[in-house]
């Protein structure tokens, strides 16, 4: 039986400003070890919920409970952002200090933490992300790729047991992308809870599971596979499939018989192999 690290009971919110409602009676249990994929097209409420789930919005009603810690309760919201470390989509937004080594140094020294266990947390996270060579440089003339992977393993060292990710490929090149959904996939291979948002199809069919948001409701919570079976209802509500799912579509519609959900190459070549 899998442990709830996440639970999502009842969860509305809405703007100070205008009350709109950018969530509305959300309700989700994300478990232990589990890589969830977010999507909904923009201003579904994707950013809005992840940022609920360490303590950065408190809810109008309903609740958010990590590890049984209420968000709410301002008496433990420094342990919740302990076990949620979240990063965003532009790196340059959470890169505070002059050298590579001093950011990764930075959340562990704020934790009060002794500087034998802080050089022990840098040094993992260097050898985990390959950034041996990175140290003494300016993590802002790194590349796109490099900097969000310093992002990562600054949150990394604090020892997060849950790693939100707000679209952190979107404003890579295909070298930088493929460079963090690779690190993404080894915490998952390492029990860490991820929680990525993206627009990426691809992206979101290597989750265990999709979860999917429409006008800050939860509209469909699947597996990849039973989600992207539903094409036309995702094409309805702003949303595509990966691109091989769209081949597999488009061969039906010429009348060939295959698969209806291929959800990347690796699928179109066993079933290729099988013919």
């Amino acid at each position: 039986m899998q442990n709830t690290i996440i639970s999502i009971k009842g969860l509305t919110y809405k703007y100070p400003q205008t009350h709109q409602k950018a969530l509305d009676n959300i309700n989700l249990d994300i478990d232990a070890g589990e890589f969830v994929a977010l999507l909904g097209a923009n201003g579904s409420g994707k950013s809005t919920l992840a940022k609920h789930l360490n303590g950065l919005l408190k809810p109008t009603a309903g609740k958010v409970l990590v590890d049984g810690l209420d968000t709410g309760d301002e008496s433990v919201i420094w342990q919740i952002r302990e076990k949620v470390g979240m990063v965003f989509q532009n790196p340059d937004n959470q890169l505070v200090t002059a050298l590579v080594e001093e950011e990764l140094a930075f959340g562990p020294e704020n934790l009060g933490l002794p500087p034998e266990e802080i050089r022990q947390r840098v040094n993992y996270v260097t050898k985990r992300l390959q950034l041996e060579s990175f140290l003494s440089s300016s993590p802002h003339l790194l590349s796109g790729g490099q900097k969000q992977r310093v992002a990562i393993a600054a949150v990394l060292a604090l020892q997060p047991e849950v790693l939100v990710l707000d679209e952190p490929t979107s404003m890579l090149d295909p070298v930088g992308r493929q460079e963090v959904l690779t690190e993404v996939l080894r915490l998952k291979e390492q029990g860490k809870t991820v929680v990525l948002i993206t627009h990426d199809m691809a992206e979101a069919a290597l989750a265990d599971r999709i979860v999917v948001l429409n006008r800050g409701r939860v509209d469909m919570a699947a597996t990849p596979r039973q989600c992207f079976a539903r094409t036309s209802h995702l094409q309805e509500i702003g949303l595509e499939v990966p691109m091989a799912t769209r081949l597999s579509l488009r061969l039906e519609l010429k009348g060939l018989t295959v698969p209806r959900v291929m959800l990347g190459v690796e699928d179109w070549v066993a079933y290729l192999c099988e013919k």
